[in-house]
């Protein structure tokens, strides 16, 4: 098995709803360092568990397996069981504990699939909740107090449940006037208005956060010439770890995305993510290309792996191990779900699952 350590800088995503031979070998010689879970990969509870148990089964080393579990449209697990409800729903009903017990409800169902880290909250302010930029009720507030209240609320609850949670997406995506899943966004915004408002609610998460994901958008007031945010030093180095002294894991967003793969080649796009300051690469759909991405980093210098090798050990060192798998357990936390569906919506309304966003590109949102 070749292990080499720059694998551990991959965060990948999984081809099908089972662990074929030939992705196996290829995760066993690559060894990333975690996996990533969407819908196309989710059939059924049972079959849920065993992809997850098979996919740290190949892995050396114990595996990140995340997933993006917000509630709404933004719940991957909603194939298999109920839909929660969206941030934007639980702030329209106003009531914190709802929120937290969102919060509890998801880390339990998460650990019984054996995740260890949810891609959530959402720490976006909706300026705009029609907004055509992917965030359409996704955001827990309309303004700096909201966002930090009610994504704080649900983060200490998912905490609580000992998964490790994800804020995003830095430094503040919602004034985007594109969806950077199709191409690169240009964010208006001047560093003035970024410190009263989006980077005052990433403050109150610096500590709070097990780790950032940073956005696919292109900020002037921070790069003069056209670079998104993920692959900026001066967002990631120098705003996030220097000047706010963040110290947990720093991830990209999807580098399959529009706003990237139509600007910039594979290697390139490695190269400037791990040199930006992100300690994962992540690589949502091009699976079959893991093994060049691994070999990129590898020949970086060590400069640009060795903090970030250290930073992944790190977080993984915290990372609890899943709960045991029983059907019957996921039926009870389902009907929870269901519950807190009918509390936030009412009867009628809860039984409308969200429609998919028919103007997002066929990835999937995160």
């Amino acid at each position: 098995m070749n292990q080499h350590p720059a694998g551990q800088l991959l965060l990948v995503g999984v081809p099908g709803t089972e662990l074929d031979r030939d992705t196996a070998a290829l995760y066993r010689q690559v060894q990333p360092g975690g996996f990533i879970i969407f819908g196309r990969n989710i059939t059924a509870a049972a079959q849920l568990r065993k992809l997850i148990d098979d996919l740290r089964d190949v892995s050396a080393i114990e595996p990140i397996i995340t997933i993006d579990q917000e509630g709404g449209r933004v719940s991957r697990l909603r194939l298999i069981g109920n839909e929660p409800p969206s941030a934007q729903q639980l702030r329209d009903k106003g009531d914190e504990t709802l929120v937290s017990h969102h919060g509890q409800i998801t880390g339990r169902l998460l650990r019984l699939f054996g995740f260890n880290l949810d891609l959530c909250p959402v720490l976006d302010i909706a300026f705009d909740d029609e907004a055509d930029n992917s965030l359409r009720g996704r955001c827990y507030g309309n303004n700096v107090e909201q966002v930090v209240r009610l994504a704080g609320a649900f983060n200490r609850a998912l905490r609580g449940e000992r998964i490790a949670t994800c804020g995003k997406h830095f430094p503040g995506y919602s004034s985007a006037e594109l969806d950077a899943h199709h191409e690169l966004p240009k964010v208006r915004r001047s560093r003035e208005q970024l410190d009263s408002e989006e980077l005052a609610v990433f403050r109150q998460f610096l500590t709070a956060v097990d780790s950032m994901m940073i956005c696919h958008g292109w900020y002037p007031c921070f790069d003069r010439e056209k670079l998104p945010a993920s692959l900026s030093s001066t967002v990631v180095n120098e705003l996030l770890r220097r000047e706010l002294k963040f110290g947990g894991l720093v991830m990209t967003d999807d580098l399959d995305m529009g706003a990237i793969y139509n600007e910039y080649g594979l290697e390139q796009t490695i190269r400037m993510a791990l040199g930006a300051g992100n300690d994962l690469a992540m690589i949502c759909h091009r699976v079959d290309a893991i093994t060049q991405a691994r070999d990129t980093i590898a020949a970086l210098p060590a400069a640009d792996v060795d903090a970030a090798l250290q930073n992944v050990a790190r977080f993984k060192a915290r990372m609890a191990p899943p709960d045991a798998f029983s059907e019957s357990a996921f039926r009870q936390l389902d009907d929870e779900v269901w519950k807190l569906r009918v509390e936030v919506l009412g009867a009628e309304r809860a039984s409308e699952q969200s429609p998919e966003d028919g103007k997002r590109s066929p990835v999937e949102t995160y």
